[in-house]
């Protein structure tokens, strides 16, 4: 199948399958003789295993470890429960972090203060090392969520 039907059937666009390729973490599709990628339903499957660890948190990272394991037939289970429990605490720290967060506003109002003080622009803030530069208007309520999470 062409690219279309598969991403159609998977539930990924076009684009992010040819990212995912460009990545090399789906190897690169097949090519029909006048040249466009051709899908097979394995292809696909793996698409939507992709798609699903996706919606559910994991990482790029973290999919190419776990398509890793899946294709391992050798695999141990304790390792795919390993992979599963690191992302599972991950989440469990953010959500103590919101948690954190939502019952002290003050700490995230006392930050976005300093910042000011500092004359740093309230909406350059790092997240998990991602650093997030707007020059949009948003309010001050949702920079100081930002600004906690860095």
């Amino acid at each position: 199948m062409n690219i279309g039907k598969a991403a159609k059937a998977s539930k990924v666009s076009a684009k992010m399958i040819r990212y995912y390729e460009q990545i090399g973490l789906i190897p690169a599709a097949s090519r029909t003789d006048s040249g466009y990628r051709a899908y097979t339903q394995a292809d696909v499957n793996q698409l939507h295993f992709i798609r699903r660890a996706r919606d559910l948190g994991f990482s790029v990272a973290e999919i190419s470890d776990l398509l890793n394991l899946w294709n391992n037939q050798s695999r141990q289970s304790a390792d795919v429960k390993r992979l599963a429990q690191t992302h599972i605490d991950e989440l469990d720290r953010r959500i103590q972090n919101m948690q954190h967060m939502a019952q002290n506003p003050q700490s995230a109002d006392s930050l976005l203060r300093r910042r000011r003080a500092a004359r740093l622009p309230p909406f350059c803030i790092r997240l998990d090392n991602l650093t997030i530069a707007s020059r949009r208007r948003v309010p001050e309520r949702c920079c100081a969520v930002l600004v906690v999470m860095d």
